[in-house]
């Protein structure tokens, strides 16, 4: 049972192929109909009472920030919302195998191997995510505009567009300094993957518990490193878009975000793997803990979620206000807004309340396509009200990007996983993980 190897057949591949070519089609259409009006009402819906908001809480609404067509601009967001998204799933791979060693956890050794691949992803994100800035970063980002710092204009005379709030921030999103965080975090995120995944596969090949002893000190530094760096990447892709407000909270709603779409993309990828006579060492009390693991923290990202949004509410700062104001009041985000919360925590809070629905791969497939796609609504969420504004939609340009980004992020992660074992065979808690029972 320890030497199984999974096989990414011809068959898969071809599937994956067929995935990502109706990816593609779906972005052409999605852009032909919005160039030829076939959007049109989802366009525009409510997009005056999300202007009106935006101009009262002092957010450019265009002017200078508008370049090129709609359609291109809303290209250049979904392909920042997917990058962000996979790039953090990438993450929370290492993340989750890091964890099971600062725990000493015993009962995931037959699955931690499966987790592993998802960082080979990083490098990827990290370098789409520079190409992405230097190409869509005036449109996405509005505080990268040179005129907002200029308090005076060359004649002297006062400058019109002068941000106060941008231009006090200048130190933190100056883009020398943005960019030398965005490079450092992937690749310290990269080699200390690295280092834990040659441990990984040493101990495999030699036994022995000096292996699991090494891979327990690179997690720890990991882990303190992720803490860090994984709240201010949040303040910089996402929170920096709606530059005039912040919250003390967003990089552990981002990473909440992040962590339970995480757990449901490797549990589906495990359930997968089971379904295709892989990981026979994996039973229903391995299943019942990620099951576990995914309705926690389905609660705790409402959590996060709830506090932010209370706690901004009831203060009734207009500056604050704005950020679920134009997420509430305007009609192509607002179903939306209450779609995230029925797919992120009503439905799998009620389908996973069960002992048995934890334990069954039908239940948990379910829901972890719900929370996955429903995390990815998430970050549409915060990253396109900021920056489409009253330009705001979601068609099939949005679903197609989806599927060619879940389709390239696939096959580099069964790619990976076809390369070594499926199970770490010399683990030395595998045998108390053989025991496990819940």
């Amino acid at each position: 049972m320890t030497d199984e190897k999974f096989e990414f057949t011809g068959d898969l591949k071809k599937k994956l192929g067929i995935f990502l070519i109706v990816g593609i089609i779906a972005v052409v259409l999605g852009i032909i109909l919005i160039n030829t009006g076939g959007h049109h009402g989802e366009e525009h819906a409510g997009g005056h009472g999300t202007e009106h908001v935006a101009e009262a809480a002092g957010h450019d609404t265009g002017g200078h920030e508008e370049h090129g067509a709609v359609w291109l601009k809303r290209v250049k967001a979904n392909l920042w919302i997917n990058n962000v998204f996979f790039a953090g799933l990438g993450l929370i791979g290492v993340f989750f195998v890091a964890i099971q060693y600062v725990a000493q956890a015993g009962w995931s050794a037959p699955i931690k191997r499966v987790a592993e691949p998802f960082g080979y992803w990083l490098p990827i994100a990290g370098g789409l995510m520079l190409v992405l800035f230097f190409w869509a970063g005036h449109d996405i980002f509005h505080w990268t505009h040179s005129y907002l710092y200029n308090e005076f204009l060359e004649d002297g005379s006062p400058n019109p567009d002068y941000d106060h709030i941008i231009a006090g921030k200048t130190w933190y999103l100056g883009v020398p300094f943005y960019l030398g965080r965005m490079i450092g975090f992937f690749a310290v995120w990269f080699m200390m993957f690295l280092a834990i995944r040659k441990q990984s596969l040493l101990e495999d090949i030699h036994g022995g518990d000096q292996y699991w002893r090494k891979m327990v000190k690179l997690s720890a530094i990991f882990i303190v490193f992720f803490a860090v760096s994984s709240s201010m990447a949040a303040w910089d892709w996402v929170m920096s878009i709606d530059t005039h407000w912040f919250s003390t909270m967003f990089g552990w709603y981002v990473f909440a975000s992040w962590w339970v779409a995480g757990l449901a993309s490797i549990t589906l990828l495990i359930l997968f793997l089971k379904g295709r006579g892989y990981l026979k060492m994996v039973n229903s009390n391995h299943l019942h803990d990620l099951g576990k693991f995914i309705w926690a923290f389905s609660i705790f990202w409402t959590y996060i979620w709830f506090s932010q949004f209370l706690l901004i509410y009831y203060a009734n700062i207009p500056e604050e206000s704005v950020y679920f104001v134009e997420r509430m009041s305007s009609a192509q985000y607002r179903p939306v807004f209450f779609i995230n919360l029925i797919l992120n925590f009503f439905l799998p809070f009620l389908l996973l309340m069960t002992r048995d629905a934890k334990r069954h791969a039908i239940f948990l497939k379910l829901v972890c396509i719900i929370i996955i796609f429903g995390h990815w609504l998430d970050f549409y969420l915060m990253v396109t009200p900021g920056v489409m504004k009253e330009n705001g939609g979601f068609g099939f340009l949005e679903l197609g990007l989806l599927v060619v980004f879940a389709s390239i992020f696939i096959f580099v992660i069964f790619s990976q996983l076809a390369k070594t074992p499926l199970v770490a065979k010399n683990h030395p808690m595998m045998e108390e993980s053989l025991h496990h029972h819940i």
